[in-house]
């Protein structure tokens, strides 16, 4: 038989490691099926789940040029088919709609005029040299901070510092 790529195929274990376990699929051919392979949930002791000896049906995912074929268990195995939930009723008895998930509204620009407010909205690489962009980077956070410090002390009531007043 002609190993290709997704074809699924009977072979025997001939070898168990802690990273995998070699199958044998005749005419000479080896393959091996890495820990992840083995089967759709979590392997800490492979041997828990083939042992040598053991026939097995196997996917095979990859033939590399070296000759070497990856081979897959738990792709060969039945999908099982996947649940067509229907719609839960809601605290009245009736059936739910299909709805969309929650997105929050998109907020809408605010000025920085008051603490919080300020602008954190992704923009596009405005380009130019490392320098330049940290430049630009100074001067928006030495403006965002010298509003928030105005708003502070406008709060304070004319206080520049804790204890001190302005003459």
């Amino acid at each position: 038989m002609q190993l290709e790529v997704g074809t699924i195929i009977e072979g025997k274990v001939t070898g168990v490691t802690n990273f995998g376990a070699f199958v044998d699929l005749g005419d000479g051919k080896t393959g091996m099926v890495h820990i992840s392979e083995v089967a759709p949930t979590f392997v800490k002791e492979i041997r828990d789940f083939v042992s040598e000896g053991q026939t097995v049906k196997v996917k095979v995912l990859d033939i590399a040029e070296n000759g070497k074929i990856a081979l897959s268990i738990k792709k060969a195995l039945p999908q099982p088919p996947k649940e067509n939930r229907s719609p839960r009723p809601n605290a009245n008895g009736q059936q739910r709609g299909n709805r969309r998930p929650y997105q929050p509204a998109p907020q809408p620009y605010q000025s920085a005029g008051r603490p919080g407010n300020f602008e954190w909205s992704k923009k596009k690489n405005e380009g130019g040299s490392f320098e330049d962009m940290m430049s630009r980077f100074k001067q928006s956070s030495d403006e965002k901070m010298s509003d928030l410090k105005r708003v502070v002390e406008s709060k304070r009531g004319g206080f520049s510092r804790r204890g001190s007043s302005k003459n």
